[in-house]
């Protein structure tokens, strides 16, 4: 392994609790009826996904689909920017100083908007761990694509083959494999049945990872 790329949600940050309080949020403030037991249907699926059909399923066309959306993502910002109760995965810190001490090169190559991620690596004081950070959103194509792993890898001056993968979806997963990558899944109870068969590896903790 000479380079290791992270990826964000259910990895660095168990983010899917704040994603279904935001978006659980938003539905009470405009008003449309939704049970939380349902959010286990969506999982995986985009905020505008979501928010299209079950504005559909309500027929709230007073609602303008983007201004709702708008509206949960400055939720999801402002809590993680401000809620301290919100902590990284237990051993990522842990592992990113490991690695930074084998001097491994790190990238954060995540699916989500770039004002999410650089909330969150200021959150935890992450930044100056990685020399590359890209955001999917910034790609003409995101995971399953392996496009943000392989410029990940050009980024850092080292080849596919020779890049490990941190993943926890399947879609992440899949990105991985394509790029011709080392993948390692892992396990977040809270990232919904995802199937990682395609991983190399599949953990419980961050703290199965080996550095070598």
């Amino acid at each position: 392994m000479k380079a290791f790329i992270f990826d964000m949600d259910g990895v660095i940050i168990d983010s899917e609790p704040i994603h279904s309080r935001t978006k659980m949020e938003t539905f009470r403030h405009y008003g449309v009826s939704f049970s939380e037991a349902e959010l286990i249907h969506y999982m995986g699926r985009t905020s505008r996904s979501l928010f299209e059909e079950v504005l559909r399923l309500n027929q709230r066309e007073d609602l303008v689909v983007d201004e709702v959306i708008a509206y949960k993502h400055k939720l999801y910002l402002d809590i993680l920017r401000h809620d301290m109760a919100i902590q990284p995965i237990a051993g990522i810190a842990e592992l990113m100083q490991r690695l930074r001490a084998a001097q491994i090169p790190l990238a954060l190559a995540s699916s989500s908007g770039r004002a999410v991620i650089e909330a969150v690596l200021q959150k935890f004081g992450f930044a100056d761990y990685f020399q590359s950070v890209l955001s999917g959103a910034d790609l003409p194509k995101s995971k399953p694509d392996p496009a943000v792993y392989l410029l990940s890898a050009q980024r850092l001056g080292v080849e596919p083959k020779d890049c490990a993968v941190l993943e926890d979806a399947a879609a992440g997963v899949a990105a991985a494999k394509a790029a011709g990558m080392y993948c390692i899944a892992y396990r977040n109870p809270n990232s919904g049945n995802q199937d990682l068969s395609r991983a190399d590896e599949v953990i419980a903790k961050i703290e199965e990872i080996r550095v070598y």
